[in-house]
């Protein structure tokens, strides 16, 4: 009896580990040379360990900038004089 209950936990622990595995999504991406450097480039300016950490913060980001937008607020950069100009993400 009781090695079945074992079995029942390590099977409900078994099928939550691939439930969570199949509620992820998957990305192929296909960048230029140019793009990669960029990548690469961004994984080393923020720290990250990982390419995927760079993504899910740039797309963090743009959702957040997008929702701004939406809420009809524009965005400004301050410049090293303190000028505010404004920043255009779409035309």
């Amino acid at each position: 009896m009781a090695a079945t209950a074992v079995l029942e936990r390590e099977h409900t622990r078994e099928k939550k580990e691939k439930s969570s595995e199949r509620d992820k999504g998957r990305l192929n991406v296909v960048l230029s040379p140019r793009s990669m450097d960029r990548l690469e480039a961004l994984k080393i300016k923020t720290d990250a360990s990982t390419y995927t950490e760079v993504f899910k913060n740039a797309l963090r980001l743009y959702d957040a900038l997008i929702e701004e937008i939406e809420n009809g607020n524009d965005l400004y950069i301050k410049d090293k004089e303190g000028n505010f100009i404004a920043y255009k993400i779409f035309n």
